[in-house]
């Protein structure tokens, strides 16, 4: 039993252990510690939580701006807000909005030691302490229906009541979560993990009066939510706690008898205190941190995460659900920007660390903010065989047998373990093993620690990494032009080609244009009457045709010609009556528009006439 007690005594805060309490702005002293393993997460219509992160302390980071804790009452439940003195009322209003469902307008916040104040006044004027109660008036809504006693106890089944337990012989006390349905006998024997105080030897006060049954359940038994102060010490003998018992009758004194005889004194009955400690833990143990035989290793954490939040609260690193390989690509392949760290938490159930590495430092407001700013957090059980082979064989293949037969080696005290992990380059880094025997500030110290070594790693990595792109991108910007000047070469030749194209095409047209109209010429040339001779015995017309150019055309014509004779004759020379019109002189008029069917002599063309061609518009 005493090297157990040793154990918890290494990570428990002695002399200088602080705690804040999280009711009233108490500070107790020892350690917060979650006996229960499954406290269940606070249902809406108890209480919740709605913080912003914030770093771990003054000592560590200097300039830190002065954060206030609000416990906002409404109704039946209880809104915990942190933020910064900096903002104004209407952003705790936002807050509790989002929380309540409750519209700002129709929202009353009272309790300010001011009196009634408005919502843009600033928090850091009004000189709040840190801690502070407020309640919600909402005169607009009407009340909520009233519930039976057995929806009233189901809600209280899912509380959590926080326990502040003194031990009497050493003057300490510790604050324990319990969820409602945790029941008397279960306290008792996580106070008898803290304490060495067995079941039977344990004298309580403070109990109520109705919590007669140590199978009671907590939200039965009376006890004042959401805080409740008892006192342990322990008894010398079974009959001098009798006698305590009937002379302070009148009090409300608990002496535990059921099942006593399974928590005597180890060493009374030869039993090594090792199973008897073991025995207590397992037995509050619901359902096991990971499934032993799960399809993969994202189901096995989605597991993980949900029983980790129903054992330890909310308020909890963000665990990567996905495998091992895609953590690493998370954390490691991507820009140098925007890797992290990577923390791999490795859980063990049947090391007496665990309980308290979990609920006061992995749990820690400031170590959650710290991990979920610059680390990708991974988890994984070994309390089974087969979970603890399977990540052993992921280890050797991730980080090297040495890394793989260290963690072999640990034994189940030592556990649990942090690894910090650092992708460098094309290999994984193992920067430093953290063991659950550590403290919330020795945790910290170690984890920005490590931080400063890999943003030392970081900045190199992206100074390599930007001169790399400013060489790709001056490589990608001759290649852009490369190709933009063979894309205006081709465009210049497939132009020139279009070009010439166009001009045979246009050149062919033409030919068959003139040889088109040759062939009209020749034909009409071929069909034309013989031209008479000066002497005829019929009337000869004789006419003179002057030409665009000047030139002048002559012939002669039978007076009874037709009219279209004439107009073929022109034709015959290249000027096509459709492109060319024949005028007259005296008087002006435009022979095209006659009837060609007419003869000379009907259109006066007789005995002789001077004609001209004119293009047609």
């Amino acid at each position: 039993m005493n090297r157990h007690l040793a154990a918890i005594n290494g990570v428990i805060p002695q002399e200088n252990g602080i705690l804040q309490s999280d009711y009233g702005g108490e500070t107790i002293p020892g350690p917060a510690f979650d006996p229960a393993n499954r406290p269940a997460p606070a249902p809406p219509s108890s209480s919740s939580s709605a913080f912003r992160p914030v770093m771990p302390s003054r000592q560590i980071v200097e300039r830190q701006p002065r954060m206030l804790d609000f416990r906002v009452e409404y109704r039946d439940r209880n809104v915990d807000v942190v933020l910064e003195d900096s903002c104004t009322v209407g952003e705790i209003k936002q807050i509790l909005e989002n929380e309540l469902q409750i519209p700002v307008s129709k929202m009353l916040l009272k309790g300010w030691k001011t009196g009634d104040v408005e919502d843009s006044t600033v928090l850091k004027s009004l000189h709040l302490p840190k801690n502070n109660s407020l309640y919600v008036l909402t005169p607009d809504l009407p009340p909520p229906s009233s519930s039976s006693h057995a929806g009233a106890l189901q809600e209280s089944l899912n509380q959590n009541f926080m326990l502040i337990i003194t031990h009497r012989e050493v003057q300490r006390e510790y604050n324990l979560n319990f969820s409602g349905s945790s029941t008397i006998q279960e306290v008792k024997r996580n106070v008898y993990d803290l304490t060495s105080i067995p079941v039977r030897h344990q004298l309580w006060e403070g109990w109520p009066t109705t919590a007669t049954d140590d199978s009671m359940c907590l939200a039965e038994s009376g006890l004042s939510y959401p805080c409740h102060r008892l006192t342990v010490g322990r008894r010398s003998s079974p009959a001098q706690t009798r006698e305590q018992s009937e002379e302070q009758s009148t009090d409300v004194h608990m002496v535990s008898d059921s099942d006593g005889d399974d928590f005597e004194d180890a060493s009374e009955f030869g039993v090594d205190d090792g199973e008897v400690f073991g025995m207590a833990s397992s037995a509050l143990r619901k359902s096991p941190m990971m499934p032993e035989n799960a399809e993969n290793e994202e189901e096995a954490l989605l597991q993980f995460a949900a029983e980790f939040s129903s054992r330890y609260g909310d308020c909890h690193p963000v665990f990567f659900i996905g495998s091992l390989e895609a953590a690493f690509q998370e954390a490691f392949y991507v820009k140098a920007r925007d890797r992290k760290l990577l923390a791999i938490y490795l859980h063990h159930d049947e090391s007496v660390l665990t309980n308290v590495f979990c609920s006061q430092m992995l749990c820690a407001e400031s170590i959650v903010s710290y991990l979920s700013q610059n680390f990708i957090t991974w988890a994984w059980d070994l309390t089974k065989d087969a979970n603890r082979a399977r990540f052993l064989t992921m280890c050797n293949r991730h980080f090297g047998s040495v890394v793989a037969q260290t963690i072999r080696t640990q034994k189940t005290d030592q556990f649990p373990l942090f690894l910090i992990i650092m992708g460098k380059r094309s290999s994984n880094e193992v920067l430093n093993v953290i063991q659950g025997n550590t403290t919330v500030d020795e945790l910290m110290m170690r984890l920005m620690a490590a931080m400063e070594i890999f943003t030392a790693q970081q900045q190199e990595d992206i100074k390599d990494e930007d001169e790399r792109e400013a060489r790709e991108n001056v490589k990608r910007e001759q290649d852009e032009a490369y190709r933009l000047s063979l894309e205006a070469d081709r465009a210049k030749r497939e132009a020139h080609e279009r070009e010439m194209a166009e001009q045979f095409r246009l050149e062919q047209i033409r030919k068959e244009q003139e040889e088109e109209r040759e062939a009209i010429r020749l034909s009409l040339e071929q069909a034309l009457p013989p031209e008479p001779k000066e002497e005829n015995a019929e009337p000869v017309s004789k006419l003179r045709i002057r030409t665009p150019s000047g030139e002048f055309l002559e012939r002669r014509f039978l007076a009874s010609n037709k009219l279209q004779i004439v107009f073929d004759f022109v034709a015959s020379k290249g000027f096509p009556w459709d492109e060319f019109k024949l005028l007259s002189t005296f008087p002006r008029r435009d022979v095209t528009q006659l009837d060609p069917n007419k003869s000379l002599l009907e259109v006066k063309l007789f005995p002789q006439e001077t004609l001209f061609l004119e293009a047609k518009e």
